[in-house]
């Protein structure tokens, strides 16, 4: 399976179906909902989402109306809403970032989704140039202000990247760094640099203005390979891979976003991944971040 394949689900978010909302109501009668707390958590079980009726989870307020996610195959709708989480039996409240590598992919797309929506929701009560409340339209993905004006969900493209040496086998290095959000951590973290694409600015151009101003190091050779929806709170992360030449590139790091900055061999980072070496840690399974150190260390 491809690292595209397995992001992908059988979901249809059936757009059409939107505008209709006879339909929409219909469908919350007989769907399926997705319950996300107000600190962004779902209930888990069994390695499992755990998916509610519309009577077990009953009316919300403005805040927590339905937000239509998709139907399935099967044509079952699926809903999230913003409510406490409810108790049940073996079920343990838990985020994406700690479960989404873990459950099936349709359950990892619906928790996604609804987590983007309910935080986008969450920070759009009001129009941003008047103060006055919005409402909500066409399922929840449109919130309308009172002068009429359209408000739709947004996504702030970021990039991520593996930078590399380009040298095959067991002596190839990457570029890994330790973010500063990380200083206090047991073990280090060292991960793949990232940054968010400014305005006017390319992809491929953010990748190399990124790496440089966080570790001083020069990219060549930038190389779309795969991305992941990342709502926190609300990102998408474009992955790519970059080489540049350790001899040429002496590592500056910025002390804002790195605490540390190191070229490791693929031999290194193996040992990290099969846990032979425990030194220090790589990122989340759940992250793009691992996928692209992974796909490099297998030869990519």
């Amino acid at each position: 399976m491809t690292e595209h394949e397995a992001a992908r689900s059988d979901l249809d978010r059936a757009a059409f179906r939107r505008a209709d909302p006879q339909w929409l109501a219909d469908a919350w009668q007989r769907g399926r909902v997705v319950v996300v707390g107000d600190d962004g958590k779902a209930l888990i079980r069994d390695d499992r989402l755990v998916l509610f009726t519309s009577a077990e989870v009953g009316p919300g307020d403005a805040a927590g109306e339905p937000l239509f996610l998709a139907v399935d195959a099967d044509g079952m709708p699926y809903f999230a809403v913003n409510r406490t989480l409810p108790e049940v039996p073996g079920a343990t409240p838990r985020h994406l970032w700690e479960v989404g590598a873990d459950l099936p992919p349709r359950e990892t797309a619906l928790l996604t989704q609804a987590l983007a929506l309910v935080r986008w929701h969450r920070d759009h009560l009001y129009a941003p140039r008047t103060g006055r409340p919005t409402t909500v339209e066409q399922g929840g993905w449109v919130r309308r202000d009172s002068e009429g004006e359209l408000h739709f969900p947004r996504t702030d493209p970021a990039v991520i990247m593996l930078v590399h040496d380009g040298v095959a086998g067991p002596d190839g290095r990457a570029l890994l760094g330790s973010n500063v959000i990380w200083a206090n951590a047991d073990k280090r973290r060292y991960s793949t640099l990232a940054g968010f694409v400014e305005a006017g600015e390319t992809a491929e151009d953010a990748v190399a203005r990124e790496v440089y101003e966080e570790s001083g190091v020069r990219v060549h050779e930038v190389r779309y390979l795969a991305s992941q929806a990342f709502p926190y709170p609300r990102s998408l992360m474009l992955g790519f891979t970059a080489t540049a030449d350790p001899a040429a590139n002496p590592i500056r790091t910025d002390p804002e976003e790195l605490i540390d900055a190191r070229w490791f061999t693929r031999t290194e980072i193996a040992a990290v991944a099969d846990g032979a070496d425990t030194s220090f840690t790589l990122p989340n399974r759940s992250s793009i971040a691992y996928r692209l150190v992974v796909h490099w260390l297998h030869g990519g």
